[in-house]
C-alpha cells in the first residue's frame, strides 16, 4: 500500500488518482497509523513552501513523514512535497523545512520567466537513478515552479534541467527521492516514473505507460 499525506493542500488527489492509474493501493490518508503501516509513502503539494510547511504541521504529520524516512522505506517527494524535504526556502525564510535532505531551497536566477511552465528535459547522465528506468537519458516531464534545491551534498542530484542555465530537478537520498516537475501531469513518462517507484516497494502494479 502506498501512503499519499493528506495534509490538506496541494496536488493532492491528482498524485493520488495517478497511482490509482497504475492499478497500485494508494490511499490519500492523515493516519499516522496508516502512514507507518504502508509499503511507500508519497508526500505531494503545490503552492508555497511556508504554508505547506504550515498546514503538514498542523495536522500534527511532520512526526509521522520523519518517521517513515528514517525507517527506510521508499519515500518519494513531489513538486512543494519536494522542496519541504530541504532545510528552508528562500521562498519562506522564517519557516523551517524538514531537512531531509540538508539545503536550500533557492529561486530561479533572473534572466528567464517566472514560473517554469512547460514541459522540459530532465538529463540524467549515462547512469540514470533507478526511478528513471527505461526513460532514457533525456525524458520529458512537466514543470511550474520558480524555485529549485540547492543541496549541501551535490551528489545528491540525479537530474537537471536546462532554465536559463542548469536547474536541479531530481534528487536521491538513500530511500528518498524527490522531483521538482509533476509525474501524475507528464503522460507516459510520469506514469513510468511512479510505475517505477511502486516497483521498488515492491508492489504490483499494472504496466506503467500503458494505459
Amino acid at each position: 500500500m502506498i501512503a499519499v499525506v493528506d495534509y490538506g493542500i496541494g496536488n493532492l488527489h491528482s498524485a493520488h488518482k495517478a497511482f490509482d492509474r497504475l492499478g497500485a493501493d494508494a490511499r490519500l490518508t492523515a493516519d499516522a497509523a496508516e502512514i507507518a503501516a504502508a509499503d511507500a509513502v508519497v508526500l505531494p503539494g503545490v503552492g508555497a513552501f511556508g504554508a505547506c510547511m504550515r498546514e503538514l504541521r498542523a495536522a500534527n504529520l511532520e512526526g509521522p513523514v520523519l518517521d517513515a524516512v528514517a525507517s527506510g522505506r521508499p519515500f518519494l517527494g513531489i513538486c512543494i512535497g519536494m522542496q519541504m524535504l530541504f532545510s528552508s526556502s528562500e521562498e519562506n525564510p522564517d519557516v523551517a523545512g524538514l531537512g531531509v535532505i540538508p539545503g536550500v531551497i533557492r529561486w530561479i536566477p533572473p534572466g528567464v520567466k517566472r514560473p517554469q511552465m512547460q514541459w522540459n528535459q530532465v538529463h540524467l547522465g549515462d547512469a540514470p537513478d533507478p526511478l528513471f528506468a527505461d526513460l532514457g537519458t533525456a525524458p520529458w516531464f512537466y514543470f511550474v515552479h520558480s524555485l529549485h534545491g540547492v543541496p549541501d551534498d551535490p551528489s545528491v542530484v540525479v537530474g537537471t534541467c536546462d532554465y536559463g542555465g542548469p536547474v536541479n530537478v531530481a534528487f536521491r537520498s538513500q530511500n528518498v527521492v524527490a522531483v521538482q516537475f509533476h509525474p501524475e501531469k507528464s503522460a507516459r513518462a510520469g506514469l513510468r516514473l511512479l510505475g517505477n517507484f511502486v516497483q521498488s516497494a515492491s508492489i504490483p502494479t499494472a504496466t506503467a505507460g500503458t494505459r
